[in-house]
C-alpha cells in the first residue's frame, strides 16, 4: 500500500532488507508471525516478511469482485495512488467472469487502469522532483511493468517525456459497451501531441496525423460534458490543422481545404463555458495552429493594382519559387524568391499606394511567417516577419491592415516558444518595420480601428 516497503529477511525491524517493495506490488501470502506476514515475491524470486500493516489482502474470486471494484473507483483519481489502481484493477480482472470483462463495468476497469498510466507517466515527466520522489516513481514505473503496462520514453529538449503507451485505451474504444466519455478520454490520450515519437520519419508522422483527425471525429458525440467536450474540439482543431498543411504539401488524404474547414469548425465549437483556466494554454496553442493555416480554406484569387502574384515549382523537390511582376505581360519579374515553405497565394495583398506587399507563407504545421515586400530605390526587397524572435515554436505573423499613405502597416502576431507566450497587435513603420506602437488589445489603437482589414477580421482567429 505504499512506496519503500522493507522485505526484511526475518520477522523484525532489524533484521536485514532483501528488497524494497513499491505501491501496487504483488506478492504472495504464505504466513503470519508476530506482526509480519510471510510473502513471496514472484517477479523477483525472493521470499521475506513484510509488517501486515503496510500490505493489503486480496481474494481473487468471484465473489469479492464488488469490493475490489469499491476501492478501484476510491483510488482511480487520487493523485500518487497509481500504484493502488493498478492493482486493484489487475484484482478485478482476476476476479471477474467474462460477462463482466465485456459490460460497462469492465469498461470502466480498463479506463481507471489506462487513465491511472496516464497519470504516473504525466508525473514521471514533470520537472523539478526531488531525488527521493524520482527514486519512488521510477519504482512505481517498473511495478506497473510488471501488470503488462508499457511506458515510451522520448527526448525532448533537456530532458525525458514519459508516455504511456496506450494499449488499454485502444481496448476501450473497441468495446460495444464503453460510454461517450471513456471513449472521448481514449481519444485525447491516443492523440497526445506530446507523446508522438520524435523520430517518425515524414509519412509516419503524416498517416499518424490523418488517424488522429479520425479518431478524433469518430469520439465526438453529443452529450459530453463541456469541459469534456471542449478539450475534444481544442485537440480536433490542432489536428486537422496539422492535416491542412501537410495535404497542402502534397500528402494524400484528401483536399487541404477540407481539413482546413474541419479545424476551424472545431475551433468555432469550443464553448467558453467549459473553458477552466487549467485550459486557457491549450486554447491558445489551437487558435495559433489554426491561424496558421487558414488560408487554406480559402480559395486564391487575383490580386492586381498593377502587380501580381506568380507561383511555379522550384528546382528542388518541394520547393516554390514566387514572382513579383507588373506592368505588361511577358516582363521580367520585379522580384523573385523560392522556399520550401506552403506559400498562399489568397493571401497576397498590395496597398493602395502600390508600394508595398504581403504574402503568408507556411514554412511548418503551426508556425506562419509574413513576408513584407517593399518597393526602394534599387528596386523590390523582401523582410520577414516571423511570429516572435525564438526558435520556431507556434505562432503566426499576419497582415491586419494597409495605413493610407503607404508608410505604416497593421500586423498580428501570436506566438509560443522556448517557454514563453506572447500575442500582441502591432503598427509598424514601413520603412524600418520599427513597432511605432504595440498593445494586447487591438481596440485601444485607433489605427487598427480604422483601417484594419474587413476580410482580416472576418476571416482570422485573431481576435477572440
Amino acid at each position: 500500500m505504499q512506496d519503500a516497503v522493507a522485505l526484511r529477511a526475518a520477522p523484525r525491524e532489524a533484521a536485514a532488507q532483501q528488497a524494497r517493495l513499491w505501491q501496487g506490488e504483488l506478492v504472495e501470502i504464505r504466513g503470519e508471525r508476530l506482526e509480519y506476514v510471510q510473502v513471496w515475491d514472484h517477479q523477483r524470486e525472493r521470499g521475506g516478511y513484510v509488517r501486515a500493516s503496510q500490505l493489503r489482502r486480496l481474494s481473487l474470486d468471484a465473489a469479492h469482485a464488488d469490493e475490489l471494484l469499491a476501492v478501484l473507483r476510491f483510488v482511480k483519481d487520487s493523485a500518487g495512488s497509481e500504484g493502488l489502481g493498478f492493482g486493484y484493477g489487475a484484482a478485478w480482472l482476476q476476479a471477474a467472469s467474462p460477462a463482466q470483462l465485456s459490460s460497462p463495468v469492465g469498461a470502466e476497469v480498463l479506463d481507471a487502469v489506462a487513465g491511472a498510466a496516464q497519470r504516473l507517466a504525466q508525473r514521471a515527466s514533470a520537472a523539478g522532483l526531488s531525488r527521493g520522489a524520482q527514486e519512488a516513481l521510477l519504482g512505481q514505473l517498473d511495478a506497473a511493468g510488471r501488470y503488462g503496462i508499457r511506458f515510451n520514453s522520448h527526448e525532448r529538449g533537456d530532458r525525458m517525456q514519459i508516455c504511456y503507451d496506450g494499449e488499454l485505451f485502444t481496448r476501450v474504444l473497441a468495446m460495444p459497451a464503453a460510454s461517450a466519455e471513456q471513449r472521448a478520454r481514449a481519444a485525447l490520450a491516443l492523440t497526445d501531441p506530446a507523446c508522438e515519437d520524435p523520430a517518425l520519419g515524414v509519412l509516419q508522422r503524416i498517416q499518424r496525423q490523418e488517424d488522429s483527425a479520425s479518431l478524433l471525429d469518430q469520439a465526438d458525440a453529443p452529450g459530453l460534458p463541456p469541459v469534456l467536450k471542449n478539450r475534444l474540439q481544442i485537440r480536433r482543431a490542432s489536428v486537422w490543422s496539422a492535416v491542412a498543411f501537410e495535404r497542402s504539401r502534397g500528402a494524400p488524404g484528401g483536399a487541404h481545404a477540407t481539413a482546413a474547414e474541419r479545424a476551424l469548425e472545431a475551433l468555432a465549437r469550443v464553448g467558453p463555458q467549459g473553458l477552466p483556466d487549467t485550459d486557457a494554454g491549450l486554447m491558445n496553442d489551437a487558435v495559433m495552429r489554426v491561424n496558421a493555416s487558414r488560408w487554406a480554406a480559402v480559395p486564391a484569387s487575383i490580386q492586381s493594382k498593377g502587380l501580381q502574384l506568380r507561383t511555379s515549382p522550384g528546382a528542388q523537390a518541394g520547393q516554390t519559387c514566387v514572382s513579383l511582376h507588373g506592368g505588361a505581360a511577358g516582363s521580367a519579374p520585379l522580384w523573385t524568391q523560392c522556399s520550401h515553405g506552403v506559400v498562399w497565394p489568397a493571401s497576397f495583398s498590395v496597398n493602395r499606394e502600390g508600394n508595398a506587399a504581403a504574402l503568408a507563407v507556411q514554412p511548418m504545421a503551426g508556425w506562419r511567417e509574413l513576408w513584407l515586400l517593399r518597393k526602394q530605390a534599387g528596386g523590390w526587397t523582401l523582410s520577414v516577419l516571423p511570429p516572435a524572435p525564438t526558435l520556431p515554436g507556434i505562432g503566426y505573423a499576419e497582415l491586419a491592415g494597409w495605413v493610407p499613405g503607404g508608410r505604416q502597416v497593421l500586423v498580428a502576431r501570436e506566438a509560443r516558444g522556448e517557454g514563453r507566450y506572447q500575442r500582441r497587435y502591432e503598427v509598424l513603420d514601413l520603412a524600418t518595420l520599427a513597432p511605432q506602437r504595440q498593445v494586447s488589445d487591438p481596440s485601444v489603437l485607433g489605427a487598427f480601428q480604422r483601417w484594419q482589414m474587413p476580410q482580416w477580421k472576418q476571416q482570422s482567429v485573431s481576435l477572440r
